[in-house]
């Protein structure tokens, strides 16, 4: 029955391998050539040049062309102007395909055109989609149609995903979130880039789906040939993520890393952004301190570069001033900012919309209204009215209702506290006033912004078609190349076949003799693979304790306590290392290393328990041989799961006793709270999960005793009726 088994195994094992020789037969190979008119050898430029197993290219302006493929493939080149041309290639020397009718003079200019200057028009698109990216999104998106429309339905996947990134760039800019994250998704499955996974990261970011850009983001991390201001943008957009989600030390954590790498490569608007961030993430911690000096690093960074920027980390520091009701400071920032703001060109927004939109942008009537509020909650009225009533003409002139109707309930809201009932009235009604224009305006801008979407909707189905169109042209030709691969490859494969079963009817006597006679063999190898596999797996829970007791010490400051049992730590170490190659080792070894070991465990507990290990003074210890940290276990769970949880102080005695000239008994005993009760104080974790070190000692026991003979036996009990206490009896023979 064995030998019918392998019999099968090595038949299906040569037909496997039959099959990869199949597969992996097609050696490619580099192949150069190029396209001509066979009437006046004129060059013939953007011909598609393809294989029957998928590979594609196109020709340059000299016609000539380069493609991987292997002996016996067939190139298929074709273009609307010639018939198609299929060529077997033989060998790896050039190829000059000459095709039949083709005329340069006879061919259009605008044909011309259409071949050769296909990528200078798709980046021209791109670069004019770019160009309208910030002022007119519906153009943006047009010239981004026109990008993909221009590639025709075989386009290029790598341009396809360059137009779908620079769309997603374009919605995020407008914060059209689920659109850009969309067409980013898109990109990616054309082409995969840095960049665009990196756009993808953000747009999750600002749509709040933080631990979606963490997935897209973190194997960017593996990638080498970022640049350094892609590297900062990962880090940055990392902590974005983190910070997102709550984790703040992670978020501070890649803040760092990229602040020094943008420190490194003096990349001076992300010191600054960096800087803000890592102090936004301490505030939001309550490290008030660190807070205030990476803000304290943005303010004074920003005032190297432009003013625009210094109004901008002004307001964050001031923001944070004023939820630390710190109010003296922030009044003295905003009013710092008001000053710059005055010197820089004041931007005029298209619409009434924009300003309704922009919740965000700085300007002097928001920061005149937060000034106001400052004084308001420090109660200095009479200083707060002069802010809000110029908040107020500064909206009104600014055509900014949101902050003119906000002012105008505040200042009447002042007057009431003031007593002065008659202008709080007045203010009132004012406020009114700016309620109804403020709600007429905002039907209307929900009116635009439902065309506005619309419209956005019918363009995105438009570029959608495109790519659509495009991926149903490469099916087709996808499907034809197909085909033909599979008639190919048929007719290999069954040439193969015969081949690899006439090479099986041959190999099989001997293959299955072979596995007949190292059967044996082998089973003895696997038991001494496992054995070694199983002596070297120490149990890493007393390492790393014994290493946190070493930190304990040294936190302490007790050098000579961390000296000793780190020098003791080495010296079990290095004992066990030099056994684990062992089956067997003297039972005087074993019983150094566990009075090391208890010794060691003694020091890190030892208000738990005391020890004592008495050993026959009759016995020949050197007689004896035993597997290397056999005990070991044992020992640990009397230490840590009996008698560490014992209220008083226990003791654990290990005992070598004879029982006859060729056998032993050691004997481990604690009188610790029990199995019973340290079960029920495991953990629901701990109770699924099992303990590796005893596992380990019973397959090692199992393992030794079927290759010796029975040389080990282990008995665990209660040590008292009442369950508690634990004693492990093993008897070890003598040969």
């Amino acid at each position: 029955m064995g030998r019918k088994k392998y019999i099968t195994l090595v038949v299906v094992f040569c037909c496997v391998t039959g099959f990869a020789q199949v597969n992996n037969s097609r050696s490619l190979l580099t192949i150069e050539g190029s396209v001509k008119g066979k009437e006046t050898l004129a060059p013939i430029s953007g011909v598609s040049v393809s294989t029957d197993k998928g590979e594609y290219t196109t020709t340059n302006r000299l016609g000539e062309f380069r493609i991987q493929a292997a002996l016996g493939d067939i190139l298929i080149v074709e273009s609307p102007d010639f018939e198609t041309v299929r060529h077997r290639i033989k060998s790896n020397e050039d190829i000059d395909v000459l095709v039949m009718g083709y005329a340069p003079d006879t061919r259009s200019t605008r044909s011309k055109k259409a071949i050769l200057g296909n990528a200078m028009n798709h980046q021209r698109f791109l670069d004019s989609a770019n160009f309208y990216k910030r002022t007119d999104l519906q153009k943006s998106i047009d010239f981004i149609a026109k990008s993909i429309s221009n590639l025709g339905k075989r386009g290029n996947k790598a341009e396809l995903s360059k137009s779908l990134t620079a769309l997603g760039e374009i919605y995020t800019y407008h914060r059209q979130y689920d659109l850009a994250i969309a067409n980013l998704k898109d990109a990616l499955s054309a082409s995969s880039s840095s960049r665009t996974i990196l756009l993808l990261g953000k747009a999750y970011n600002a749509n709040g789906e933080f631990k979606n850009a963490e997935t897209e983001l973190l194997p960017l991390m593996d990638v080498r040939d970022l640049v350094p201001y892609q590297r900062v943008e990962l880090y940055e957009a990392l902590g974005d993520s983190y910070k997102g989600q709550g984790d703040f030390n992670k978020a501070v954590d890649f803040y760092q890393e990229g602040l020094t790498i943008a420190q490194k490569n003096q990349i001076s608007p992300k010191i600054i952004d960096l800087n803000s961030k890592i102090g936004e993430s301490f505030s939001q911690q309550n490290r008030i301190l660190e807070a205030e000096g990476f803000f304290n690093n943005s303010l004074s960074l920003s005032k190297e570069v432009a003013p625009e920027r210094v109004v901008k980390e002004n307001e964050k520091v001031a923001d944070f001033y004023n939820d630390e009701r710190r109010y003296d400071e922030e009044i003295r920032l905003r009013k710092q900012s008001l000053n710059e703001l005055a010197q820089l060109p004041k931007p005029v927004p298209s619409t009434k919309a924009e300003v309704l939109d922009d919740q965000d942008s700085i300007t002097s009537q928001r920061i005149n209204y937060k000034i106001a509020n400052a004084y308001i909650a420090q109660d200095k009225l009479d200083e707060a009215i002069p802010y809000l009533q110029r908040s107020i003409v500064e909206a009104d002139s600014e055509n900014d209702l949101v902050v003119q109707k906000d002012a105008t309930r505040k200042l009447s809201e002042v007057y009431r506290y003031k007593g002065d009932f008659s202008k709080a009235l007045e203010s009132y009604q004012e406020y009114v006033a700016v309620v109804d224009s403020l709600y007429i305006l905002k039907e209307q801008e929900i009116s635009r912004a439902a065309r506005f979407n619309r419209e956005i909707a019918t363009k995105q189905n438009r570029i959608s078609s495109l790519e659509q169109e495009r991926q149903l042209s490469q099916s087709k030709y996808d499907l034809a190349v197909t085909e033909q691969q599979l008639f190919e490859e048929n007719s290999k494969r069954q040439k193969w076949i015969i081949y690899t079963l006439l090479m099986a009817m041959v190999l099989l006597g001997s293959t299955a003799y072979f596995f007949y006679r190292s059967n044996k063999q082998q089973k003895l190898a696997n038991n001494l693979l496992a054995l070694k596999s199983l002596r070297t797996q120490m149990n890493p829970h007393f390492i790393f304790n014994a290493l946190n007791s070493v930190n304990n010490y040294i936190a302490k400051s007790d050098e000579r306590s961390a000296n000793r049992f780190l020098s003791e730590f080495s010296v079990l170490m290095r004992s066990v290392l030099e056994n684990s190659e062992e089956d067997f080792i003297p039972l005087s070894k074993e019983m150094e290393l566990l009075e090391l070991y208890v010794k060691l465990e003694h020091s890190r507990f030892a208000d738990k328990f005391d020890y004592e290990i008495n050993v026959d003074q009759t016995i020949d210890v050197e007689a004896f041989q035993i597997p290397p940290m056999l005990l070991q276990p044992y020992i640990e769970n009397a230490i840590w799961h009996g008698l560490r949880y014992k209220e008083e102080k226990g003791y654990l005695h290990i005992d070598v006793n004879p029982m006859d000239n060729e056998t032993l008994q050691i004997t481990i005993t604690d009188n610790g709270i029990g199995r019973k009760k340290s079960a029920q104080l495991k953990t629901q974790n701990q109770k699924k999960q099992r303990s590796k070190g005893m596992g380990n000692i019973k397959k090692r026991i199992q393992i030794l005793n079927d290759m010796y003979k029975n040389r080990v036996a282990v008995v665990i009990s209660d040590l008292n009726h009442d369950q508690t206490g634990t004693k492990v009896s093993l008897q070890l023979k003598k040969k």
